[in-house]
């Protein structure tokens, strides 16, 4: 390997002594245009000599193709934090990320004194088939104890190939022994978004990320919201801590709730990164005011739709200043597994703000703190007196629909607030 790699290195730097010896008719500035052109004869000897001292010298032996590899990761690491080199195993991670598509078991999963904690299984896949429950706490997998075992080693264990059987040992709150189970994996598909009704007529949509199906899932799940009992008078969307991932599923989730106009555009030096997305005629929920929340974990994608929501006043945006990743990047197939993720361009709102290193600044600054009821002493009310007249409403009133307690999240609080602010002023965005 390295002697092909040094005989293209020596024919480099004979082609670059050939071409150092211009003729003298030449002009300044040709000189000057080809000088600055060619590749630089130094650093590629300093190169070619560090190479062949770290594959003779240092303390372990290293194969030349690591040794390559690292240098090209190395290439990519200097441009920026988001260009990066990605192996097999990285590239096949950034897919699956992407798909929202795994072989598993279908579980959400966290870490809990050393031990591996279920916070959720997702409905219809193998754990959840199977009986496995939230708070169960995996102790052993194929009979090796994960006591200690580092979270993202303990989850590449619970993956495999779809078909294959899995033994899981698992410690129950109300059993007093270990429950066994034998699980057979399955292709799990997760959606990045989920919605709920938290009060009657107000509706939450949490993206935690932008995957190939989320612009789908958003508008099927805003769809399910309009066809509540109570009808629909605002929407709070969660993007806090949501890192971004696919581009054209920010695009189409803000197509989705803007009725035209353009939704961003970007800006690179290749003509392929000079593209502008335009929102088609259509708003699914029709004007309904929405907040949306987000935090300094909002990054990338998640900013394209805050910024576009915000450009055209269709949403409030509320929580404190996002991320501030204004850069696209491209990923590169190799061919053979691997790929490179390059940063091609920069994205700008509607109205021509680049969020690079700067994001998306609130409408509406919301810190996140701690929200305690006051306790008010019991005081006799009108309703408490013996023989109080009733209210007309009373008699054979349908039950009041449950409202969800939100005062633990006190920016999802304030944001509930202002929707409701909205509707008493009769506001639409």
């Amino acid at each position: 390997m390295f002697k092909h790699f040094l005989a293209l290195s020596i024919t480099l730097l004979a082609s670059f002594a050939v071409s150092a010896q211009q003729p003298e008719t030449d002009s300044l500035e040709a000189n000057k245009a080809q000088s600055e052109e060619r590749l630089p004869l130094r650093e590629l000897r300093v190169f070619t000599q560090v190479f062949e001292q770290i594959r003779r010298g240092y303390v372990e032996e290293v194969k030349d193709t690591e040794l390559l590899e690292n240098a090209i990761s190395g290439l990519l690491l200097e441009l920026d934090p988001h260009s990066a080199y990605l192996n097999k195993s990285d590239y096949d991670d950034l897919q699956e990320s992407a798909t929202g598509e795994y072989s598993g078991l279908g579980l959400e999963v966290g870490s809990e004194r050393g031990m591996i904690k279920i916070i959720s299984p997702i409905d219809d896949t193998p754990a959840a088939k199977a009986g496995i429950k939230a708070g169960d706490l995996i102790v052993e997998v194929d009979g090796v104890p994960v006591r200690g075992m580092a979270l993202q080693k303990a989850i590449d264990k619970l993956r495999g190939e779809k078909g294959t059987s899995i033994e899981l040992m698992v410690l129950r709150d109300d059993q007093e022994t270990p429950i066994e189970f034998t699980i057979v994996r399955d292709t799990i598909q997760f959606s990045s978004v989920r919605s709920r009704i938290i009060e009657p007529g107000y509706g939450y949509v949490r993206i935690s990320q932008f995957q190939t199906s989320s612009g789908d899932d958003f508008k099927k799940e805003l769809l399910d919201l309009k066809q509540q009992e109570t009808p629909l008078k605002g929407v709070i969307i969660d993007l806090r801590n949501n890192p971004g991932g696919l581009v054209p599923a920010s695009v189409e989730i803000s197509d989705a709730v803007l009725d035209g106009g353009t939704i961003v555009y970007t800006e690179g030096r290749l003509p392929s990164s000079n593209s502008r997305y335009e929102a088609t005629s259509g708003d699914i929920l029709e004007g309904i005011p929405i907040v949306v929340l987000i935090n300094g974990g909002s990054a990338s994608a998640s900013e394209i739709v805050a910024g576009a929501l915000q450009d055209h006043q269709r949403a409030a945006i509320i929580g404190t200043q996002s991320f501030g990743k204004g850069s696209v990047q491209t990923v590169i197939p190799l061919g053979d597994g691997r790929a490179v993720k390059l940063t091609t361009a920069r994205y700008f709102t509607p109205n021509g703000r680049s969020i690079q290193a700067e994001g998306i600044v609130p409408d509406i600054i919301v810190e996140p703190a701690e929200i305690r009821r006051y306790q008010l002493r019991d005081r006799v009310r009108e309703e408490d007196l013996e023989g109080h007249l009733e209210q007309a409403s009373e008699r054979g009133e349908s039950p009041v629909e449950p409202e969800e307690d939100v005062t633990d999240d006190n920016q999802l609080y304030e944001a509930l607030n202002v929707l409701k602010g909205f509707q008493l002023l009769g506001r639409t965005l």
